[in-house]
């Protein structure tokens, strides 16, 4: 994003110094004398060591934190999207990620960790190694991080209209009262272009949102996918091809396929590379090279980038050009497509009367039909998987394509990567939620068999085909299709074939409850095929 040139009152030095009184203003709030606590990241443990805190203790905090705020049940019931209204409760996990907050802290996270990579290049004499006190208090800034820590870079960004460059002025207010690191205020966001701070805070968004909160999703449905198959892997069902009756399956036979197709594309997202570049405005170090040209410039940058857990793309312009972005969220519409598919097989087999809902009292159905119980959780995970792969897909055409070295409309873009993955989750979970509110229906599963006899025109054709018996597959068209077949019909015919008594024994032995090939063995065995340890994480 271009910053318009700031006013004559409005320089860095006044910005930077206005946001520092405002903060050194909340510090006299505290009452003389009172004791401060230390920043949480400084605070000892009982042993004397410093206390580590574990990776999502922000995002716990920052979402309590929201939560507190006075305003939060108005800003819910005023949101555009119903990802902040209705349902915010089901995607809140993505907001310490996706959110603008988000956006905003790992943006923190970058600069303040470049400037202490800085401190570590010895050609740069100008930023020397700081204290541990120093680095403390840097982690410090990261570790303690909080929604009212972006309230003051959204402050400072009404003046400058420039999101990075709030961002940096926040950090040199922040920094001021440090009088080691004063000394190098001016080497925050050393070198660097908007972008160089983007596309990392990106990545690590999309590489910890995606682990930490989508996967785990995707898998519970793997899992529970899994056990529709192994625990009705023996209950016969009539298939449909077409939407006409065909060859009998078992109904752990269907679960399983969509469990064995989830997880193929599951492992899939293991070989997804999150990369990030660090290499300036046209991607060539033109300024780093120019003030320190004894430094190895891309030899930095790829330590730096790789010390953030990312992986290293040496050959951009003033941006990544987001083919590994193109290639995830690619395969999120893969899932979805096939989750999609389940969504609308069990809204079938619920209106077949195969499934049937679990009744919550308190619940209603419908406004004026007392007497509804609806399959809202897969219609709404059929619906927010079409807004989903809608957003996923355009994000995944446009990200790759920029104008010459750049334009704004990927930055304006990549704004909208929470909204397809919060679709996404939004209905991953209402899958969940209607796979645990239905029952078998067995009675509803044998009235269909004991009514389709003709599905076992099929395998009396191809036993016909085996012993020799001319034309097999006419015979059974003549006395099946459009007729009506039970099972007296179908008997008289066997036992008027020429065929060893072994086989037609066999033959008249067969029911369509009884007729499903290996369905059974193949649903049983479906745990030993979906792999979830090596699939659906991104190292």
């Amino acid at each position: 994003m271009s910053a318009p040139p700031l006013k004559a009152s409005a320089t860095a030095a006044t910005i930077v110094a206005a946001a520092a009184a405002a903060h050194r203003a909340t510090a006299a709030a505290v009452p003389c004398g009172a004791p401060r606590a230390p920043p949480r990241r400084l605070r000892c443990s009982a042993t004397g060591a410093v206390e580590v805190h574990a990776p999502m203790d922000w995002g716990t905090r920052s979402l309590e934190e929201m939560q507190r705020a006075e305003d939060f049940e108005s800003f819910c019931l005023m949101g555009l999207s119903p990802l902040d209204g209705r349902y915010e409760r089901f995607i809140r996990d993505l907001k310490p990620f996706f959110s603008e907050f988000g956006l905003i802290r790992y943006r923190v996270i970058v600069e303040v960790k470049w400037l202490l990579k800085l401190s570590q290049i010895p050609e740069i004499t100008e930023v020397p190694p700081f204290s541990e006190e120093a680095q403390l208090f840097l982690n410090a800034i990261i570790e303690e991080f909080g929604i009212a820590d972006a309230k003051e870079v959204k402050k400072i960004e009404r003046i400058t209209n420039h999101d990075v460059k709030a961002v940096e002025y926040f950090l040199k207010q922040k920094c001021s009262s440090n009088p080691e690191i004063t000394k190098v205020l001016e080497f925050f966001h050393f070198g660097c272009t908007s972008e160089d701070i983007n596309n990392l805070s990106h990545a690590l968004a999309l590489k910890e949102g995606v682990n930490t909160v989508m996967f785990p999703v995707m898998i519970d449905i793997c899992k529970a996918m899994c056990s529709l198959a192994t625990q009705n892997s023996t209950i016969p069902m009539l298939s449909r091809t077409h939407g006409q009756p065909a060859s009998p399956t078992t109904l752990g036979k269907e679960m399983a396929n969509f469990a064995a197709r989830l997880s193929t594309i599951g492992k899939s997202f293991s070989e997804v590379k999150i990369l990030g570049k660090f290499a300036g405005a046209v991607g060539n170090y033109n300024a780093d090279v120019v003030a320190y040209p004894e430094v190895d410039w891309p030899k930095v940058t790829e330590e730096f980038v790789r010390s953030l857990g990312l992986e290293f793309n040496p050959y951009v312009t003033q941006i990544e050009p987001h083919d590994y972005i193109s290639k995830l969220f690619n395969l999120f519409v893969q899932f979805n497509n096939v989750l999609t598919d389940f969504d609308r097989d069990m809204w079938t087999y619920i209106s077949l009367g195969y499934f049937k809902q679990i009744v919550k009292a308190g619940e209603v159905g419908s406004s004026t039909m007392p007497h509804k119980v609806n399959p809202i959780d897969f219609e709404n995970s059929d619906g927010n998987l079409t807004i989903a792969n809608g957003t996923l897909s355009s994000l995944s055409m446009k990200l790759p394509i920029s104008r010459m070295q750049r334009d704004l409309t990927d930055s304006t873009v990549l704004r909208n990567l929470g909204v397809g993955l919060g679709h996404s989750l939004l209905a991953y979970k209402a899958t969940l939620r209607g796979i645990k509110k239905v029952q078998v229906n067995e009675f509803r599963l044998s009235e269909d068999l004991d009514q389709t006899w003709e599905v076992l025109a099929e395998p009396i054709q191809t036993v016909m085909r085996r012993y020799g018996i001319p034309e097999p597959y006419e015979k059974l068209k003549e006395i099946t299709r459009g007729q009506a077949v039970t099972k007296d019909s179908i008997r008289l015919f066997i036992e008027g074939l020429d065929l060893p008594e072994v086989a037609r024994s066999s033959l008249l032995k067969l029911t369509p409850h009884s007729y499903i090939g290996e369905a059974e063995k193949l649903a049983r065995n479906i745990e030993e095929l979906v792999d979830l340890k090596s699939g659906f994480k991104i190292e």
